[in-house]
């Protein structure tokens, strides 16, 4: 038995998606820390969290059911978590044009005055820009990774849903 044989065996379908139900919450989790640590989301962060959302009830939802299909649905997810993280890195590395409200280029200070401008007593609240990277890593933004978790997550999920066990 060849070492590959060996890792597919011990890697059963229940076991791939518990992997990547529980990466995704790791990325959640990771994504609310650097929030309690002070860097605000901007809104295409906030997308980005729902595909894991999702991914981590798709788990309990094959636990349940131990439905093939549910892991299809998990690789769909992940695809589209990758896809937002792409954009967003291209969003912020200036490739491409984000949406408008939410990039220095668009109206997302549009209806404000200067004094809306203001920190006061009883505001706590960060504007975080879309085009703007807060945190990096090796020259990768949170976006970018994202990203990447997001796509060893659909292979996951699609080699749960092609394993036989």
């Amino acid at each position: 038995m060849t070492q590959i044989d060996t890792l597919s065996s011990a890697l059963t379908r229940s076991r791939l998606v518990a992997l990547a139900a529980v990466g995704s919450l790791a990325v959640l989790l990771g994504a609310f820390a650097f929030q309690a640590a002070g860097y605000a989301p901007c809104a295409m962060c906030l997308w980005q969290r729902w595909p894991h959302a999702i991914a981590i009830g798709l788990g309990l939802l094959f636990a349940l059911t131990r439905g093939r299909w549910v892991a299809l649905l998990g690789a769909l997810t992940m695809i589209v978590s990758a896809s937002l993280g792409v954009f967003h890195t291209g969003v912020e590395r200036d490739w491409w044009e984000g949406p408008t409200s939410c990039t220095s280029t668009g109206d997302s200070l549009s209806g404000l005055s200067g004094a809306d401008l203001l920190p006061s007593a009883s505001m706590d609240v960060s504007i975080a820009l879309c085009d703007e990277v807060v945190w990096d890593l090796f020259g990768l933004s949170m976006a970018s990774y994202n990203a990447l978790a997001s796509v060893v997550f659909v292979a996951l999920w699609l080699w749960a849903w092609k394993s036989r066990a």
